[in-house]
């Protein structure tokens, strides 16, 4: 009876076996700690804010359409996060002596920006391309929710994958007109007919990819 309990060609994967069991607990750690995550994956993330800005007075009382922040949502992957500039054009005459704008007011004066912290941020190794949605009927409001009723923003989807892909692969109820994208009271499902529905999406030429290189370039 031999006296190895293991054939002799099995010495070669002790290497690799002793770089897995080294950093497999960091993975684990890494996936526990970052995987799930409310900055990425939870909803319900409510982070505070350098600045308490409140959507539910500028984009619900006050009517303030989302592209005047987010300025680049129609054109680019990213929405804009407004610079300290477009909040003065209103607060350099509005209620600049509020102590709630003093960070406001000293970005503008030192040129410093206000570190702002993302709450609806998909993880880095996903692609998204804002301007591809809101310019075929998807509204702001499918994926952040009605923030015009937010005193503080709060992520409202999960923004994974599988969520991703249900919306690819069921566009029809996401749909509506474009003129209607950043009108977060607007709901498709009622102002409109599942065959009107329809029709928005074989007028945008919608026919979402399920491709994994879509997202993951």
């Amino acid at each position: 009876m031999s006296r190895f309990l293991f054939p002799r060609w099995s010495n070669a994967l002790l290497p690799t076996l002793a770089v897995v069991g080294a950093l497999l607990p960091l993975y684990v750690v890494m996936f526990v700690a970052y995987g799930f995550s409310p900055k990425t994956l939870e909803v319900g993330y409510q982070p505070d804010q350098p600045v308490p800005f409140s959507h539910a007075l500028h984009a619900g009382e006050l009517g303030m359409d989302c592209r005047y922040c987010h300025n680049t949502v129609e054109s680019a992957a990213h929405a804009a996060v407004p610079p300290t500039q477009t909040c003065m054009n209103c607060h350099a005459g509005v209620r600049p002596e509020s102590r709630k704008l003093e960070k406001v007011i000293n970005s503008y004066e030192t040129g410093e920006a206000i570190e702002w912290i993302w709450v609806n941020r998909i993880a880095d190794y996903a692609y998204f391309d804002h301007s591809a949605h809101v310019n075929r009927g998807v509204g702001c409001v499918e994926c952040h929710g009605r923030v015009d009723q937010m005193e503080v923003v709060v992520r409202h989807e999960t923004l994974s994958m599988g969520w991703c892909l249900d919306c690819h692969r069921n566009p029809v109820d996401r749909l509506r007109p474009v003129d209607e994208v950043t009108n977060l009271a607007y709901d498709q499902r009622t102002e409109l007919s599942y065959e009107e529905r329809v029709a928005l999406k074989d007028l945008y030429h919608i026919n979402p990819s399920e491709n994994c290189s879509t997202c993951h370039r």
